[in-house]
């Protein structure tokens, strides 16, 4: 099932999409979900960012082939950071160059969204709080992150959260390939069978830290293959079960 924030006359909608049509959900879907009588046609509506949350919680070296690249060990517990919720936007909305940044550099990551609030479960449990899986480019100021030796500038700029396009509930995140493609040329192609550590690991590991709210995102690291954007260019996430998401940089 493919849930979507949508916008439909200047109005703003939670929906399920089936084939050529969203059908309009009764109320947010995180407590439960309740489809109205009413749809309208994909093709008329915006997808908007599929979530808006509190705080987006991000994964460094999660990828046993990307750690290889880095000819870097594996870490032996999760690598957490923050990207405030002033970065996120949507499918087709603009990544924005800053002045003072001389590499922005893509990194395709699968992301998944927490439906109900979290703290202290187990990785058994993790299942019954997610809601969703969906695509997210953390975008990263390279040279930013280099020069601070630290990644809370770098990742933090305005607009460097792409997410979307929908949320995808029936995906098993076990072994789904990811891709980064730039100007239509692959760039980052892997599977999340290369995981260091599994999405239960992550979602328990992380709420044994900080409380999770409805709404909130976890991204579970990039693959081998990250490198440099420029004005002008196209970038899409691709992950197999969900999409494309897809963004210009200005």
């Amino acid at each position: 099932m493919k849930i979507a924030r949508v916008r439909y006359n200047k109005k703003e909608f939670w929906g399920i999409i089936k084939e050529a049509a969203v059908q309009i959900l009764q109320e947010p879907p995180f407590e439960r979900i309740r489809v109205s009588k009413r749809s309208v046609p994909l093709a008329k509506v915006k997808l908007l960012v599929p979530t808006l949350p509190t705080k987006v919680v991000l994964v460094g070296l999660n990828y046993r082939d990307h750690a290889a690249e880095l000819s870097m060990a594996a870490p032996d517990e999760p690598i957490i950071f923050l990207k405030p919720p002033t970065t996120v936007i949507g499918p087709g909305e603009k990544i924005i160059y800053p002045p003072q940044v001389s590499r922005l550099d893509y990194e395709a990551e699968l992301a998944l969204v927490i439906k109900r609030r979290a703290r202290n479960i187990s990785p058994a449990q993790a299942a019954r709080y997610i809601l969703g899986y969906t695509c997210l480019n953390d975008v990263t100021a390279r040279d930013l992150q280099k020069k601070d030796g630290q990644w809370t500038r770098a990742k933090s700029f305005n607009t460097f959260c792409p997410i979307g396009p929908w949320l995808e509930t029936r995906l098993c995140p076990d072994d789904v390939r990811i891709r980064t493609v730039l100007n239509g040329d692959v760039k980052q192609d892997s599977s999340t069978a290369q995981f260091i550590f599994t999405v239960p690991h992550l979602v328990a590991y992380i709420s044994s830290i900080m409380t999770l709210e409805p709404g909130d995102v976890i991204s579970t690291g990039t693959p081998p293959g990250v490198g440099p954007m420029k004005t002008g260019d196209i970038v899409a996430v691709e992950i197999e079960g969900i999409g494309r998401l897809e963004n210009t940089i200005k």
